[in-house]
């Protein structure tokens, strides 16, 4: 059972480095396959105060949305070979990723939902700046990380 606590920390860890070096630094890219991310997704927000439109769409069209399914169905099929010696750590990580695209697209559906209970993610993308807060589901990893960076709003007064 030690697996759920260390899957739920690898989970968040890959989280954090996925979306700060894949889809931040090779999706800048617009050749890239993750050039969805900040090229559609992140344009997407911003323009719509939070909101991002493909999520209203089934995942069957190949959008940001789509794209981001596949990664996650790739990433728990690659975890998929240690589940007869780990199976409470891949569990775990079939969660995280069921956890993380459920949550991922509640925020960008219902922006008021994102700005109450993942404060992290929507400093992400409406706050001055896009390269802290790589967390979605947990704000965890930026804490460790030292990349968490409330939007000026939710700034506590000195």
């Amino acid at each position: 059972m030690i697996g759920i606590p260390i899957g739920l920390l690898t989970a968040n860890a890959v989280e954090w480095v996925f979306h700060k070096h894949v889809l931040h630094g090779l999706g800048r890219n617009r050749d890239s396959f993750w050039a969805f991310h900040w090229h559609d997704h992140h344009r997407s927000v911003r323009k719509n105060g939070f909101l991002d439109e493909d999520y209203r769409q089934p995942p069957l069209t190949w959008n940001a949305q789509t794209k981001e399914v596949a990664a996650l169905v790739a990433g728990a099929a690659a975890v998929t070979p240690l589940l007869p010696v780990a199976p409470f750590f891949v569990g775990t990580l079939y969660y995280c990723a069921w956890n993380y695209y459920r949550v991922h697209r509640k925020s960008h559906l219902d922006p008021q939902w994102a700005r109450e209970h993942l404060p992290w993610h929507y400093d992400h993308h409406m706050g001055r700046n896009p390269n802290a807060n790589w967390c979605v589901t947990r704000p965890w990893f930026d804490n460790l990380m030292g990349t968490r960076e409330p939007m000026e709003s939710r700034q506590p007064a000195s």
